[in-house]
């Protein structure tokens, strides 16, 4: 008896779930998508890439054993994890804006450098503080004006697209030191 109340009890639960599965509803809203008008901004700043010194601002964080670590900077394989300083001015007193976060890899096995770039730009003042934005793209460092692709952003950026042209106007081959000018058009909403 107590056997087959449990074999009863066990179809009736079967029976219930997938009834309940079958000819149960899935209550959600749709929200009609509201066209936000986009927006074009400019941005300028000058960004700090410091190897060397007591306070270097770009590190290596792995290198391969297949390189030849007595070259200069940039071999392939190497990567490096940053937190440079993004800047009003060439000067490195100018005002402080933000800093640029991530990773970038050297990655072409040629003696032309070329770097592939993570890197997450953040501000930290004025009227674009908390908010940042997103490069993903090869950097061609032998280029004297290479364009970096804008991928993303947060805050202000929200969805934000575009391009980064950049102008070195220092670089040391033997450090890896450099200053780099940015001159970003940015699309978001």
């Amino acid at each position: 008896m107590k056997m087959s109340m449990s074999v009863n009890l066990f179809f009736a639960l079967i029976l219930y779930t997938t009834t309940t599965a079958v000819y149960g509803e899935y209550y959600s809203s749709s929200v009609p998508k509201v066209e936000k008008k986009e927006k074009m901004t400019k941005l300028h700043f000058y960004y700090f890439d410091t190897h060397s010194g007591k306070n270097p601002t770009a590190m290596v964080v792995a290198h391969p054993n297949i390189t030849d670590k007595t070259k200069p900077a940039g071999q392939f394989g190497t990567v490096y994890a940053i937190d440079n300083a993004l800047r009003v001015g060439l000067e490195p007193t100018s005002e402080l804006i933000g800093n640029a976060r991530g990773l970038y890899v050297s990655s072409s096995l040629d003696d032309k450098v070329t770097l592939v770039m993570y890197v997450d730009y953040g501000f930290t003042t004025g009227k674009f503080n908390g908010s940042s934005i997103i490069i993903f793209s090869r950097n061609p460092v032998a280029e004297p004006t290479p364009e970096l692709a804008v991928v993303g952003g947060r805050g202000r950026f929200r969805m934000a697209r575009g391009f980064a042209n950049i102008k070195r106007h220092f670089l040391d081959a033997k450090t890896g030191d450099g200053i780099i000018e940015y001159n970003v058009t940015l699309f978001h909403h």
